[in-house]
């Protein structure tokens, strides 16, 4: 598996989903994308689209999730948290392949 989301994190997704009153096929796609200050930015999109020959598809949590196969690469073992305290808002991502990252946790050298 590509991706893990904590339980705080997939709480947080359906949240959002429930919130913007999303279909029932809609799906978390996790990716990977060129750019940010280290190289690869972490992408976290809605999705309804997925292929049998370009994507892999599993459920944490109740989430179903979406990862395109190049961006697997580089989020093998990766965990997605989500963070709501004094120390910050919003969606880290814990990745053991991430030789640099930069100082707002966006963007990852792998």
């Amino acid at each position: 598996m590509a991706v893990t989301l904590t339980e705080k994190a997939a709480s947080e997704v359906k949240r959002r989903m429930d919130d913007q009153k999303m279909e029932e096929a809609m799906m978390l796609r996790v990716a990977v994308t060129g750019g940010g200050c280290s190289g690869f930015s972490y992408a976290l999109a809605f999705d309804s689209n997925f292929s049998d020959a370009d994507d892999s598809k599993y459920e944490c949590h109740g989430v179903p999730v979406v990862v395109d196969k190049k961006s697997a690469l580089f989020l093998d073992g990766t965990t997605v948290d989500f963070q709501d305290d004094l120390q910050g808002y919003g969606f880290r991502f814990e990745n053991p392949n991430a030789v640099k990252s930069c100082g707002c946790g966006s963007s990852f050298q792998a």
